[in-house]
């Protein structure tokens, strides 16, 4: 009988024969493979570097427009209290000039106190000036005397009472200076 070589046949190889890397081989130049995975890393981390700025970047966004929108809800009245201070300065004139005695002069008074009340529960707030240090961030300097009764910069005549609205100056004290 006729045989045909198989391919088991073929003398047995040793296919467990270990494979031993070159003596230089820590001299070799790293393979592509070693370099994919560095570059991967790199890009990696230059992207969650991108990722927390851009989160950082949002956070600051949120923040801002938070304040802001707190700002415009607070300062939302601010045109008609500048409107509505003028009407409070008429109404101090009249009723300095009026007979505290009379019934009418009364009805207006308490008016009066009822308008400076609402005023107020909205956050407008005078500012008390006489006396006080001048600061231009707070008074409008008109006038300067020389004056024994007060220091040097002290305000010792108040012509326009001034008014903050949630601790913002909405209208600077007009007064008059010591020397």
């Amino acid at each position: 009988m006729n045989k045909k070589k198989m391919p088991d046949d073929t003398p047995n190889v040793d296919r467990e024969q270990e494979f031993e890397p070159p003596e230089d081989a820590e001299n070799q130049p790293v393979t592509e493979e070693g370099t994919e995975d560095k570059e991967v890393s790199i890009e990696e981390e230059e992207l969650n570097v991108r990722y927390l700025r851009l989160a950082a970047d949002f956070q600051n966004y949120r923040k801002r427009v938070e304040k802001e929108k707190g700002d415009i809800y607070a300062y939302a009245n601010e045109k008609i209290v500048v409107e509505l201070l003028d009407v409070i300065d008429n109404f101090e004139r009249a009723l300095q000039h009026s007979d505290p005695n009379e019934g009418f002069a009364e009805g207006m008074n308490m008016i009066f106190k009822q308008l400076k009340g609402v005023l107020e529960k909205n956050g407008v707030e005078e500012m008390c000036a006489l006396g006080e240090q001048f600061d231009p961030n707070f008074h409008h300097a008109v006038l300067t005397e020389n004056s024994a009764e007060f220091e040097s910069g002290k305000v010792t005549l108040v012509l326009q009472k001034g008014y903050m609205l949630n601790k913002k100056v909405i209208r600077p004290a007009m007064v008059k200076v010591a020397e």
